[in-house]
């Protein structure tokens, strides 16, 4: 069975191998039928701590890790602009 991957933004760093990440998808709302943005966000294991925060990254699903960790970094799609 393939893991499921989602793309999303790197919204906070701090924690050590461990950061959260942003997910945004498009729903349909069941009455009116106007589509809405939904985000998620997920803790996600980075072994080597390459991802900062504004980076896009790809996710993948792993094991459990930690209480709310279910998801590892696979690789930084797009770099955050850096001051």
């Amino acid at each position: 069975m393939a893991k499921a991957e989602v793309h999303g933004v790197v919204v906070s760093d701090r924690a050590v191998k461990t950061v959260v990440v942003a997910v945004e998808r498009q729903v349909r709302h069941g009455v009116y039928g106007k589509a809405q943005r939904r985000t998620s966000k997920f803790m996600a294991h980075d072994e080597d701590n390459t991802a900062k925060v504004g980076d896009r990254v790809a996710l993948v699903e792993s094991r459990p890790l930690s209480r709310r960790k279910r998801w590892a970094v696979v690789r930084v799609i797009e770099r955050a602009k850096r001051l």
